[in-house]
């Protein structure tokens, strides 16, 4: 067998040696520019917002849920039963999520920020929604409550806001079983009922079909026969437009798309509202 010289031998090992100390400094440099890269993601990304909070409740016991930015289609088709004229279909986006309130402002939530009573049914209990309230009583609640210290700011939805959150990305005339879903003529017994007792649609919101009629901010006016972003209604008008239907009212009178009108100074037994709050912290 040839034998390798010796000389040879060591040459070998030498080139052994040198390529083990070369990958040494090749890991070394790297390693510091690796470390660099970690770095640079985690402060990444600890710099993204913090995903919304799903609920949260306020000092007064009002319980919101958060509602996602998205689209869908507002009004309804040209079969639905009991239909109105102004109720044209056409695409709407919302390109900001919202907090919107899981019930109707209680009489108890009413009494907390205003020290008095405004409901008929005051029979009904802390619990049930207020009611004979008229759009400017609303806005005198909300901006009493918008005095007080917090990280949220209250106001109305919008027409376009209510819609979307009550159909919960559902497309018929309800969100559920009307029955399950609603107080309304056939089945309330002539009276409003205490909030939340009904079952929520997929976004975690009860009577939005139902108990009271809610008021909403925008003045009414025909829909756009186009699609619309953000839209928040016409800018003036004689009547405010309020949503959902009552306990007085025929069960299809409480569809997600019904749409009601009263001067924003009507008062009935049959109108509340609800509110949504925006998160001045994310601003």
């Amino acid at each position: 067998m040839q034998r390798i010289s010796p000389v040879l031998s060591e040459g070998v090992s030498g080139m052994r040696l040198l390529i083990f100390f070369m990958m040494i400094a090749f890991v070394c440099a790297a390693a510091p520019v690796h470390a660099r890269t970690v770095a640079l993601e985690s402060a990444s990304q600890a710099v993204q917002p913090a995903p919304p909070k799903k609920t949260f409740t306020n000092t007064i016991g009002q319980t919101f849920v958060y509602i996602p930015p998205g689209t869908f289609m507002m009004g309804s088709p040209p079969d639905e039963r009991a239909r109105s004229v102004d109720e044209a279909q056409h695409r709407v986006t919302l390109t900001k999520g919202f907090y919107l309130q899981t019930t109707e402002v209680t009489q108890y939530q009413w009494q907390a920020i205003m020290e008095s009573q405004q409901a008929y049914f005051q029979k009904c209990g802390p619990l049930c929604p207020v009611e004979s309230v008229s759009w400017h009583e609303a806005q005198k609640f909300i901006e009493m409550l918008n005095q007080r210290p917090g990280t949220h700011r209250y106001r109305l939805p919008t027409e376009a806001e209510w819609e979307y959150a009550a159909r919960a990305g559902t497309t018929g005339a309800f969100a559920g079983s009307i029955d399950a879903m609603g107080w309304h003529r056939d089945n309330a017994g002539g009276t409003p009922h205490p909030v939340g007792r009904t079952s929520p649609n997929a976004w975690g919101l009860h009577d939005m079909h139902g108990n009271v009629s809610e008021w909403v901010q925008d003045w009414h006016g025909a829909y756009p026969s186009g699609s619309v972003t953000d839209p928040q209604g016409p800018a003036q008008g004689y009547f405010r437009v309020n949503r959902g239907g009552g306990w007085d009212m025929p069960a299809f009178g409480c569809r997600s798309a019904q749409r009601i009108i009263n001067g924003p100074g009507s008062i009935a037994s049959t109108l509340g509202f609800r509110l949504v709050a925006e998160d001045l912290s994310a601003h």
